[in-house]
């Protein structure tokens, strides 16, 4: 079945059996392997991207269902002269990451938070991720890039 949407503003069509989930054709099908895939039962959140402006776990949505959507990737959050995204600079900054698997899922996650919690404090700030895994940190810094990002985006 041919897919039609727009990925990190760019129309595409993704030619996709009906059992295809979305992080199988953004990683094979469009080659963007920012999106990790963790756990194959949306349960770690390495996979998370937007669609539609609100973050999901793409293992856990069949590409059908992105039937004329928006959907960012990691990839498209950096400006197009490469600037990072405040989210993206504040985990640099905080030290927000170690080995790095997580950090494209927790950014993608950390925007949706600063968009929809924009006060969030810090306990607000580590039960909404909770559905994000880092089996690194004692995640103190990725918090620390949450409040710090979230403050950049507002101003």
């Amino acid at each position: 079945m041919q897919v039609q949407m727009k990925v990190n503003g760019k129309s595409v069509s993704v030619d996709a059996a009906p059992n295809t989930l979305l992080v199988q054709a953004l990683r094979e099908h469009l080659k963007l392997t920012g999106t990790h895939v963790g756990c194959d039962t949306a349960q770690c959140g390495a996979c998370t991207v937007h669609v539609n402006g609100r973050a999901v776990k793409s293992c856990n949505m069949l590409t059908a269902q992105a039937q004329g959507a928006e959907v960012t990737t990691i990839e498209g959050m950096a400006q197009a002269d490469g600037t990072m995204h405040p989210m993206q600079a504040a985990f640099k900054e905080c030290h927000g990451l170690q080995c790095g698997f997580c950090t494209p899922g927790m950014v993608m996650s950390a925007v949706d938070i600063a968009k929809r919690h924009p006060n969030a404090s810090e306990s607000e700030i580590r039960e909404l991720l909770e559905g994000n895994l880092c089996r690194c940190t004692g995640y103190q810094n990725i918090v620390k890039a949450v409040q710090q990002g979230s403050a950049a985006m507002k101003a």
